[in-house]
């Protein structure tokens, strides 16, 4: 059975070899000396301010690709509505949606082989895992649709995308590492839904102040069905800790 706190050799911690750990803490002290003040005066302060001063934009929002897209944009931005901001968080919700689906297929696999060599005390159920991978799915394909009757650019990664890419992938990381169990992969997935959820509910409220009333009523669908995603991967994930001996 899956143990994710089986007792063993202390194979990570200092504490069995005192007189190593006393030479490492000593190298770890002056390495970060060497770091914070050197001879020519450099230092790590210094170092990271200057990259942060002279950092690139992390993107941009593209501008719609046709002319009726535009005029769309531009009148929404003489109103005050901003739909570049509109724009990115849906190209941040679709990036996330597709990012959903791969790890979503991911977790089955690892849920599928855990199940059969008996490796968990816990069956996460098959079909309820396959219906949120094709939801997610469907919210992606949802997302696309409404990029292009924007006028804009499915394919284009906006800022607020690529930022949450890098997010996610060590989500991803956790569940396609062989050596996790399914509740360490549960909960990871949970992170992934949670912050799945508040962003659909911040959507919905853009859409809004967008006057989309035909999105928002998409976008909270979405929000329902993610709501219900986040309700039962939390139960499967405490009932994974919880049965663990």
């Amino acid at each position: 059975m899956e143990q994710t706190t089986k007792l063993g050799a202390n194979k990570t911690g200092i504490d069995t070899s005192p007189e190593d750990s006393k030479k490492m803490i000593e190298g770890a002290n002056g390495s970060v000396g060497d770091l914070r003040g050197t001879n020519d005066g450099a230092d790590l302060k210094s170092f990271s301010k200057f990259y942060l001063e002279n950092a690139e934009p992390l993107g941009s929002v593209p501008m719609p690709a046709t002319f009726k897209g535009m005029a769309k944009s531009t009148l929404k931005m003489v109103t005050g509505h901003h739909p570049q901001v509109f724009v990115n968080k849906l190209g941040e919700r679709l990036a996330y949606e597709r990012a959903g689906v791969r790890m979503y297929e991911q977790l089955i696999i690892k849920c599928r082989h855990a199940a059969e060599k008996g490796l968990t005390e816990i069956e996460v159920p098959l079909e309820k895992l396959e219906e949120f991978r094709n939801e997610e799915q469907e919210h992606f394909e949802m997302l696309k649709h409404c990029l292009e009757k924007l006028g804009c650019d499915p394919t284009a990664q906006t800022p607020d995308a690529d930022a949450s890419a890098v997010a996610s992938s060590g989500i991803m990381k956790v569940i396609v590492d062989p050596r996790t169990s399914v509740s360490q992969s549960l909960q990871a997935i949970l992170a992934l839904e949670l912050t799945d959820n508040a962003a659909w509910d911040l959507l919905v409220k853009l859409a809004k102040d967008m006057g989309m009333g035909d999105m928002a009523k998409k976008f909270e669908h979405a929000l329902a069905q993610e709501d219900d995603h986040v309700k039962h991967v939390r139960q499967w994930y405490e009932k994974s800790i919880r049965m663990q001996d």
